[in-house]
């Protein structure tokens, strides 16, 4: 594709006298950079993207984009032998890019993108399966994995949302698989760092909003600010015939006044408590389902669910709205929730024939771990223990919080390592028990600290009795565990079956 054409798709002037070149790929870390690439230049969280010019420049780059106007010429002030450009945001500009790349895919799909807090997952995964059983074929990104076709990809390890040449050569498989829609999860880092930009989103889905990555967006407005970017893309991008753009809101989030204001064509609004046009009445939590009355424009039906909890009801709502705004019939949306059994590292049950109950789950804010102990005490016949930390250079503030709701939900609390980065591992777990210790929890009576994990959860496991339940918490699906600068290889799933092996090792094979 030529250089030009490709500019075309990003908010910049073209600049006077541009060489045009062919560009084959593109590429926003020098390492990767492939002869004749496009190489986009940003500064990221940890690095800046500039100072690898030269670099990409020998590997074969054929144009460059940059956002710092000092970096159009080589430090020595001559021009770069290819030909640069400059973009106002480095990020947003790449998003675009790859969307041209690949020929604007979400332009040909019905985009769906949820965001949140808690749920957006699980949310994702009974939206997929409503508009599978309804007879679409649809593709699915989610922080777990992509959907494609019949194939299934890993999305990342820590990575939230993926980057954009991802995320649109993603949408470019589907399309090319024959996909009607595509159903995205979109994290706050995805919004802010323009990872989903260039979806062309036609409907906008929220959970909940509450406290979570302060310590990236900087304030909660910030972080509001970031969620809101999802329903404000929907006057922003490309319109398709026919087609209009849809908000769906939680009516009994504390934000919800907030984001209502974001103007779209449509707003179905759903809620427990207060009224919206989809409502739940009737909820019942029976050990590891839950059923309820969905109350809508189109009639009152049941619902059965094989997902555990009743914060799942939110997150089937919430599908239940997307489905009827996209015209699905009432049958396959309650085939299509009842279909969804478990959703990977979200209240997963582990079942190793123990008479126990092991859970694990993604619960890593104040709010997903108070559910998810709710749920929990609704399953266990016995008593409860929860395995939990929480991450280094992430929000210190929740960490005593965390601990406060395990001392008040759990009979047992197991303070572990989850991602501790550069900061002191006892350091972290300390804080956290400071807020069990507030509920009147004791040290090495109700409440451990095992930093190592795979101890920690072995410690749980065999404590574990006829009737209790483990939940593990905080790793859910994620592939590695950072300790320094460093992500090393680490699976809950496969720590939770070792202790199991090991448990029934002990108990002479029974």
């Amino acid at each position: 594709m030529q250089l030009k054409d490709l500019l075309s798709s990003v908010p910049v002037k073209m600049p006077a006298g541009l060489r045009d070149v062919s560009v084959e790929g593109l590429a926003c870390d020098s390492r990767e950079v492939s002869q004749g690439d496009l190489f986009v230049c940003y500064r990221g969280v940890e690095s800046d993207g500039h100072r690898f010019l030269p670099q990409a420049i020998e590997a074969g780059a054929a144009a460059l984009v940059v956002e710092d106007e000092r970096y159009l010429s080589s430090p020595s002030g001559e021009g770069w032998p290819v030909p640069s450009v400059l973009v106002p945001d480095g990020r947003e500009a790449l998003a675009h890019l790859a969307a041209a790349l690949h020929g604007f895919p979400a332009r040909k799909l019905r985009v769906i993108g949820i965001t949140g807090t808690d749920g957006k997952t699980t949310t994702a995964n009974l939206i997929w399966s409503v508009l599978q059983t309804a007879g679409y074929d649809t593709g699915l990104i989610s922080t777990v994995n992509a959907v494609i076709g019949e194939t299934q990809r890993d999305t990342g390890l820590h990575t939230t949302t993926p980057d954009s040449p991802d995320v649109q050569a993603y949408l470019a498989q589907m399309v090319d698989a024959g996909a009607e829609y595509a159903v995205l999860e979109a994290t706050s880092h995805g919004l802010a760092q323009h990872r989903v930009t260039a979806c062309d989103f036609d409907v906008a889905v929220v959970t909940n909003i509450t406290h979570d990555h302060l310590d990236f967006h900087g304030s909660f407005e910030e972080y509001r600010e970031a969620k809101a970017r999802l329903f404000r893309s929907l006057t922003s991008s490309a319109c398709k015939p026919g087609v209009p753009k849809v908000a769906v809101l939680n009516a009994d989030d504390s934000l919800f006044d907030y984001l209502t204001e974001i103007p779209a064509d449509e707003q179905l609004t759903y809620a427990v408590d207060r009224e919206a046009d989809v409502k739940a009445v009737g909820i019942q939590v029976a050990g590891w389902g839950t059923s309820f009355t969905a109350v809508t424009p189109q009639g009152s039906f049941p619902v059965q669910m094989k997902l555990p909890g009743a914060f799942n009801v939110y997150n089937a709502l919430a599908a239940i709205a997307v489905a009827l705004s996209q015209g699905v019939a009432v049958e396959n949306i309650r085939e299509g929730i009842k279909a969804v059994e478990q959703v990977t590292g979200r209240m997963e049950q582990v079942d190793a024939g123990q008479p126990f109950g092991v859970l694990i789950d993604f619960a890593h804010t104040p709010n997903s771990l108070r559910s998810a102990l709710e749920a929990a005490r609704g399953m266990a016949t016995g008593r409860v223990t929860v395995v939990f930390g929480c991450a280094g250079l992430r929000d210190r503030e929740k960490r005593p919080a965390m601990g406060e709701i395990a001392g008040r939900l759990a009979d047992r609390i197991v303070i572990t390592a989850e991602d501790p980065r550069t900061e002191d591992l006892g350091e972290i777990m300390g804080q956290i028990a400071s807020g069990a210790e507030k509920m009147g929890r004791r040290e090495g009576v109700d409440y451990w600290c095992i930093g190592d994990r795979g101890e920690a959860i072995q410690f749980a496991v065999d404590m574990a009795e006829a009737g209790d339940l483990v939940l593990v918490a905080g790793k859910g699906h994620e592939q590695s565990m950072c300790f320094g600068t460093t992500e090393h290889p680490w699976s809950d799933h496969e720590a939770v079956e070792k202790a199991l092996h090991r448990w029934r090792s002990r108990q002479g094979g029974r």
